[in-house]
């Protein structure tokens, strides 16, 4: 049975206070917290096996190298790839989109288009703009409407015979949408080309099926499922995988080193170059762990409860305007109070304690769209309660007071 108040005991961080006030932390969307389950297998690493993997004879070694490949096979598992070594460890949701817009350099000629959505990321536009520099690609944009949605009828219109990549968010991190990545993903192979999807805000609250949706590349943070930083995870499917070239070059991605020539190892060490982050990989296997224990199912029920909850509680606040009304969203609620700055509302909040976040969400295409410098954000996850949303509601009312 889903409990909140049973769950927020395994997060050490929610019992401290912030300016002496509660901590309430609707920041998810930038990092979620990590419960003390997956605090114990970082220190249990460092105390007991900390070694390099693959290389080592010795007991140390091996263990940390057992321990880092069973983590590599839950997120196998988690996502539904047809091999291990479809799973390629990374630093990262960027770190995965990087690799591929590195790969595709050499695949790319002039002529050919590359397809981003107006709800990106600057992760999900930077490396696509630089690619098409190096290559010569066009890049073209799936515009948005007024609800924060992607528009369909014309992302048909940009697909052509030159299409080569298409690169989308599941879930747009300034606004919370879900886009139509089924479609998206259907419409693109009927013309040939390969799709990525950006799942690093999907990835905390539903469970992606890549086998079944049957995307090119996945990419995810651990930090946002209540993982360490510094550690993600790209999926690609086995037949891309051996078609791009290694992104780095060390140890650890050969197979064979000579001065004349260097053959490089298979997948997935082939895009794992250098001593990797061993304990963030094991730790992000607990954290899979962790929240499938709880069940998907019941984080995303409850986690829609607290975004209708929130979403009328702040409705009803004059002044205040939403940005990202789809009927298909996540727990993020990105907002303005009218004729105030968002940063001096989130500044306000920090001082009573509560944590969201302020700005364009380095997704500057989006303010720009609006019209507007940024927003206040408020992003839930399944540790959150309803008793909290009110803190904030309330905390909002006092900053529109004093700041009008």
């Amino acid at each position: 049975m889903f409990n909140v108040e049973t769950i927020r005991k395994d997060f050490p961080i929610l019992s401290r206070k912030v300016n002496g006030k509660p901590l309430v932390y609707f920041d998810n969307a930038a990092t979620s917290q990590t419960p003390q389950q997956v605090i114990d297998v970082i220190v249990d690493y460092y105390s007991n096996y900390n070694a390099n993997i693959h290389r080592g004879v010795h007991s140390l070694s091996q263990e940390a190298t057992d321990k880092y490949e069973q983590a590599r096979q839950k997120i196998q598992n988690h996502f539904n790839a047809k091999h291990a070594h479809e799973i390629i460890f990374t630093s990262g949701t960027t770190h995965g989109i990087n690799l591929v817009a590195n790969g595709f350099s050499s695949l790319l000629k002039k002529d050919d288009e590359i397809i981003v959505s107006a709800l990106e990321h600057h992760s999900n536009i930077v490396p696509w703009q630089m690619l098409c520099e190096r290559s010569g690609a066009t890049l073209k944009v799936i515009p948005m409407n007024q609800e924060g949605e992607l528009v369909m009828t014309e992302y048909d219109k940009l697909l052509s015979k030159n299409t080569k990549l298409v690169f989308v968010n599941h879930i747009s991190n300034a606004l919370g949408t879900i886009n139509p990545i089924e479609y998206i993903i259907e419409k693109a192979h009927q013309v040939g080309a390969a799709v990525l999807i950006d799942g690093a805000q999907s990835c905390p609250h539903i469970k992606p099926d890549v086998q079944a949706l049957d995307v090119d590349f996945y990419v995810a943070s651990a930090h946002k499922m209540c993982g360490p930083t510094g550690e993600g995870m790209l999926y690609g499917k086995e037949s891309w995988l051996k078609k791009l070239p290694p992104y780095q070059g060390g140890g650890e991605m050969i197979a064979e080193v000579t001065f004349e020539k260097t053959t490089y190892a298979d997948l997935p060490h082939k895009f794992e170059a250098g001593t990797p982050n061993i304990c963030g990989g094991i730790a992000f296997g607990a954290a899979i762990d962790y929240m499938n224990a709880i069940d998907f199912d019941a984080i995303a029920k409850y986690e829609h409860e607290l975004l209708e909850y929130a979403t009328k509680q702040l409705s009803q606040i004059d002044g205040l305007k939403f940005y990202g009304t789809s009927k298909h969203k996540t727990s993020v609620i990105s907002f303005n109070l009218e004729g105030i700055h968002p940063y001096d509302v989130g500044t306000i909040l920090d001082k009573l304690g509560i944590a969201v976040r302020t700005g364009h969400h380095c997704a500057q295409p989006i303010m720009d769209y609006y019209k507007i410098p940024g927003t206040v954000r408020a992003s839930f996850a399944f540790y959150n309660t309803k008793e909290e949303i009110d803190i904030f509601v309330s905390g909002v009312k006092k900053a529109k007071m004093m700041l009008s």
